[in-house]
């Protein structure tokens, strides 16, 4: 591949990244779609629809990703989650921190980025906060924590840790598990959120549907579209404009640190636009650009001083 090719494919990657971004902003904005909210939904009120928007998701994602896996469009044992070295302290406590912010915040990175486009400065503060403290965790004094403590009891797996890597044997092959447990697991949150009738409406199935399609989407855009064989400035494998050099998707928490990173150092040449800091100001155009045009924008801010408190932990 030419230096020229290598830069239409860059220019290509980052802008239907922003087209992606742009149409979950939308989405996210118009549907009120939230990990936090479903689940805060479910077991407060007993109301599953928002829950069910996010199965619905998962089932899509989990289909179409599998599909192109399976298809050889893209690889998934070059994405960060499918790596095999295993690091159970950092999934589980990352996994209680973030899910214990979340509620605190009144949503996820990319709620939270959502409500930032509809006019909420608190969640604007949000966002500048995690952003920094991301920052601090990727590269800074909590990095020294988080590798020598979290990641030290980590163990080295002979393959990818994703299931149908793990499960593979001589008689049933990885490709085949791939469809296999993708039929099953997507199958079955597929056939549990659609049994309820009233779930069926357009804006629960744009919310399911349209998220779970742009997931896998930009699993096409980053491993396919942005895959390079060999970088003719490596001579090596590469995937254009990624932070991890790995194939990504949709995420909001490292994303968002890339975002302020490239900003406060925008001058230094070196600094490029990725697919996380495209997505992050997608996301922000979208639900604003929808919340605008809506009616539905409002500034709002923090309601006393403890209401600020919980949202800066």
């Amino acid at each position: 591949m030419s230096n020229t090719d290598l830069a239409t494919s860059s220019t290509l990657v980052v802008a239907l990244s922003f087209a992606l971004a742009f149409a979950f902003g939308m989405i996210t904005q118009r549907t009120s779609f939230c990990t936090m909210g479903g689940v805060s939904d479910a077991v407060t009120f007993g109301d599953w629809t928002r829950l069910r928007q996010w199965l619905l998701a998962i089932a899509v994602a989990i289909l179409g990703t599998s599909a192109l896996a399976a298809t050889g469009v893209i690889d998934t044992a070059d994405s960060f989650y499918t790596s095999a070295r295993f690091t159970p302290a950092s999934y589980v406590i990352g996994g209680v921190l973030f899910g214990f912010g979340m509620v605190l915040a009144g949503g996820c990175g990319s709620r939270s980025l959502t409500r930032a486009g509809g006019g909420s400065l608190k969640s604007l503060v949000v966002i500048l906060v995690l952003g920094i403290v991301a920052y601090i965790t990727l590269r800074g004094a909590l990095a020294v924590l988080r590798v020598n403590v979290l990641e030290a009891a980590r163990f080295q797996l002979s393959t990818p840790q994703d299931l149908p890597s793990l499960l593979a044997s001589a008689t049933l092959t990885k490709s085949v598990l791939q469809v296999a447990l993708a039929l099953l697991f997507g199958g079955a949150l597929l056939a549990f959120v659609l049994r309820d009738r009233a779930f069926r409406t357009f804006d629960n199935l744009l919310a399911g549907v349209g998220v779970g399609t742009i997931i896998v989407a930009l699993w096409f855009v980053s491993g396919s579209i942005g895959y390079v064989p060999e970088h003719p400035s490596t001579l090596e494998e590469a995937y254009l404009r990624t932070n991890s050099g790995r194939m990504e998707s949709l995420s909001f928490v490292a994303p968002v640190a890339y975002s302020l990173d490239y900003l406060m150092f925008f001058s230094d040449t070196s600094k490029v636009v990725t697919i996380g800091v495209v997505a992050v100001a997608g996301v922000l155009a979208g639900s604003a650009a929808y919340a605008v045009a809506s009616g539905r924008f409002r500034w709002e801010g923090f309601r006393d001083t403890e209401d600020m408190a919980n949202h800066l932990v």
